[in-house]
């Protein structure tokens, strides 16, 4: 038959996938480390918890956010005992803007479920 119409066909959406939000609270909870210490604490004992069982993008996240916090206090520890020669005062400046370049980089990598590129990077 001619005249006969054709429906367009349905498109089928891929089933929804739960999204894991804790590699974004951990990298928060970093950032508020700069107001109350105790919660980057928090944070790596979070991530060290999680990273066995996660998705694999995550655990790239997660490897990342450990290296970033033993790091950290190394860099924080070095410009601590430095301070009083004055040193150190560059090298905790340097550490916070460090931080908070790690913590965005990895904010927009985990906002879109992707692994973090180069997770064992000593810089950015």
């Amino acid at each position: 038959m001619p005249n006969e119409v054709i429906p367009p066909p349905i498109p089928v959406t891929p089933p929804a996938v739960a999204k894991d939000d804790t590699p974004m609270i951990i990298y928060i909870l970093y950032l508020g480390g700069f107001v109350f210490a105790l919660t980057s604490l928090v944070g790596v004992i979070m991530a060290y918890v999680n990273r066995n069982g996660a998705a694999p993008w995550a655990q790239t996240h997660y490897q990342f956010q450990i290296r970033t916090f033993w790091i950290g206090l190394l860099f924080a520890t070095v410009g601590l005992i430095t301070a009083f020669v004055l040193i150190g005062f560059p090298i905790l400046l340097f550490t916070a803007i460090w931080m908070i370049v790690r913590c965005a980089k990895g904010i927009k990598y985990s906002s879109n479920s992707q692994p973090y590129p180069n997770v064992t990077s000593w810089l950015w």
